[in-house]
């Protein structure tokens, strides 16, 4: 396939588990971008304020943009991005985190078509 017939579009997917250790300073900056953000109408500023402060994983989605991910990477424009986030049970020791495990998976899958 020639570069003319590639599609200029990358899905890039990234899955982060994070250990918070300070959920009040995890709200205090979620409220302050949320006070910081003077597009925001005040009722949408309210149900923000609302959620952040009533659940640690929404706090942490409105800290976190994609676009920091790949703002400064040359040549490089975000079309499109979504995100979420959720409190969950971790065991860095269960073979059910394992990380490469959908690598290893598609992999397979891969060379059963192939």
């Amino acid at each position: 396939m020639s570069t003319e017939e590639t599609s200029r579009f990358v899905r890039l997917r990234v899955e982060l588990v994070v250990e918070v250790d300070d959920q009040e300073a995890v709200t205090r900056a979620a409220l302050a971008r949320i006070a910081d953000d003077p597009e925001m109408p005040d009722d949408e500023r309210a149900h923000a304020e609302g959620a952040v402060t009533e659940d640690t994983a929404e706090a942490l989605a409105y800290l976190v943009d994609p676009f920091d991910l790949v703002g400064e990477v040359p040549g490089v424009e975000l079309a499109q991005a979504s995100w979420s986030s959720e409190q969950i049970d971790y065991d860095p020791d269960s073979p059910e985190w394992d990380l490469d495990e959908d690598d290893v998976q598609e992999d397979e899958e891969e060379e059963a078509v192939g």
